[in-house]
């Protein structure tokens, strides 16, 4: 189970603990927020998308949508999410708890500007049903992220 991939991963730093796992469903941001009782734009959004034969993932606020434009002007190629089976497969979590902890080897990770206007964070932790409140640099640091980039709108 991709929670147990995750939880493994933050027990290297002495962090599973701070796992949060609900009895309801954080699988949309929406549905996060709730969980969490918080703004929907804090909730981690990890978008999974294909380059070329290779997955990345981008984790943007949960108010931002992808921008095509400025997507294919950073990666070069036209926005191609990856359906359920692709992500699961070749980043290693399934839809609804995709975040960018313990995935496969290979999957490049992007952090989208939208996100640095908050001192914490909540992204997924590998099940529909969990997140762990990270601050900017501890989501820099546990990503093992590429770069940042500036590949979204409607937050501003």
């Amino acid at each position: 189970m991709s929670i147990e991939k995750v939880r493994a991963y933050f027990a290297g730093f002495h962090m599973e603990e701070r796992i949060l796992e609900f009895p309801v469903s954080s699988a949309t941001v929406e549905l996060a927020a709730q969980a969490l009782n918080t703004e929907g734009c804090r909730i981690v959004k990890t978008l999974s998308f294909k380059v070329g034969e290779k997955a990345i993932l981008i984790c943007a606020a949960g108010d931002a949508k992808v921008d095509n434009a400025k997507y294919k002007a950073r990666f070069g190629v036209k926005a191609k999410m990856l359906s359920h089976e692709e992500a699961a497969s070749m980043i290693g979590h399934a839809v609804g708890g995709v975040c960018p902890f313990a995935v496969n080897e290979g999957v490049r990770v992007y952090l989208d500007e939208s996100m640095k206007r908050f001192a914490t964070v909540f992204p997924a932790a590998g099940s529909s049903n969990s997140a762990i409140e990270l601050t900017i640099p501890e989501l820099e640091q546990y990503s093992d992220y590429e770069a940042w980039v500036d590949v979204c709108k409607g937050w501003q």
